[in-house]
């Protein structure tokens, strides 16, 4: 905590109305809500955005007519799945950039300046705070609210993000991440682990008055990003010893969101004895388990979710993703990470079952040798 001792301070506690006055503003007096970019004093561009072309998914016919709801999209670039999986074409992406604010509120996990408001922290409902304990002389402030929701989004987002903030200030987060959470409630929990091996040393603030803050615009999938993301990477596999295999399913189970796969496990054994791949159960492994397992995986697959990105973490360009997708979820975020890395993905559509779903385990296999050079083949 060097760096936050020498930029920050704790000192008397000061006093803001910050968060009453906005809702006062906004509510009552019915002014239009800003974003906070617009109240920056600089911007400036970390990275160029850049033109991409996106190819199809690898699927079999009909898959996409047993969808029965396509997951709004939350995610960058915003294009309707469907559209995605048959082959965007033309994808522009933007640039990344940086916004220096000055004297700005962080009170109860949400930033306030002026009629601006950006918040961070989901499910939080009751009334905020008026109470500033923390005092920092110019910070920068990597996490995003889907960080803060999905393990996932920390992990591909936010993390990457943090390299960006360690240039420019004190690297701050929320001091109550919801994904810190969820990931105790549902197993082992893998945040102190991967910010250990990735040398992350952020300051957890749920209140603070920042003299200068530094917020980014950090979600283009542009090649600067690739390359940090590929970095991070390498970073965790410096930690295990890498030798290829012809795959890892990464199973979910009845964890998180709930997305039933009622033959998981019946379609991950089948998968290690024909095809050899390995099995993983990341609630109850450690980050080194996790990593040394998923190192050298030719493929990755498993029902979509936030668990899948502990094997495309480390995935290498070339290799393969079968995302195993419930019906009434369909959802393509993965293949814009994929998409960017110079990977393949492919997908199953699942049929209803009770409160979950089914896999043909012979349309897993059909798919697995669509994928160039026969991906998950031994």
């Amino acid at each position: 905590m060097s760096e936050f001792n020498a930029l920050a301070s704790s000192g008397p506690a000061k006093w803001s109305l910050a968060a009453y006055k906005h809702l006062f503003k906004t509510r009552l007096v019915r002014k239009p809500a800003l974003t906070l970019q617009s109240m920056a004093v600089k911007t400036w561009d970390i990275a160029p955005g850049e033109v991409a072309f996106v190819q199809p998914a690898f699927f079999l016919p009909n898959q996409l007519e047993r969808v029965t709801g396509w997951e709004e999209q939350l995610f960058y670039p915003h294009e309707h799945p469907r559209r995605t999986m048959e082959g965007v074409g033309r994808v522009e992406h933007g640039p990344t950039r940086g916004y220096l604010l000055k004297d700005v509120w962080m009170i109860d996990g949400a930033l306030y300046k002026g009629n601006a408001k950006s918040w961070l922290t989901p499910g939080v409902g009751r009334l905020p705070g008026v109470r500033v304990e923390n005092e920092i002389e110019r910070g920068a402030l990597y996490c995003t609210v889907g960080g803060n929701k999905w393990f996932g989004s920390w992990l591909t987002d936010d993390c990457l993000t943090y390299s960006l903030a360690c240039n420019e200030g004190v690297p701050v987060t929320t001091a109550a991440s919801a994904n810190i959470v969820s990931t105790a409630r549902n197993g082992i929990l893998h945040t102190p682990g991967y910010e250990d091996w990735l040398g992350m040393k952020p300051v957890r603030l749920r209140n603070a008055f920042f003299r200068e803050l530094v917020i980014f615009d950090d979600i283009s999938q542009n090649r600067h990003k690739h390359l940090r993301f590929r970095a991070m990477g390498e970073k965790l596999l410096s930690h295990v010893n890498t030798s290829a295999h012809p795959g890892v399913f990464i199973l979910r189970g009845g964890r998180g969101d709930l997305r039933l796969l009622r033959n998981e496990m019946e379609l991950a054994e089948r998968l290690r004895d024909r095809r050899g791949f390995r099995i993983l159960d990341p609630a109850l492994c450690d980050v080194a388990t996790i990593v040394a397992t998923c190192a050298g995986a030719r493929t990755v697959i498993g029902v979509e979710g936030s668990q899948l990105i502990h094997g495309v973490n480390v995935l290498p360009p070339g290799g393969s993703l079968l995302v195993l997708q419930p019906p009434e979820r369909f959802i393509c975020y993965f293949k814009y990470l994929t998409d960017r890395d110079h990977q393949h993905f492919g997908f199953v559509v699942g049929t209803p079952a009770g409160n979950g779903f089914t896999i043909d385990s012979d349309e897993v296999e059909r798919t697995l040798d669509l994928f160039p050079s026969s991906c998950g083949e031994v």
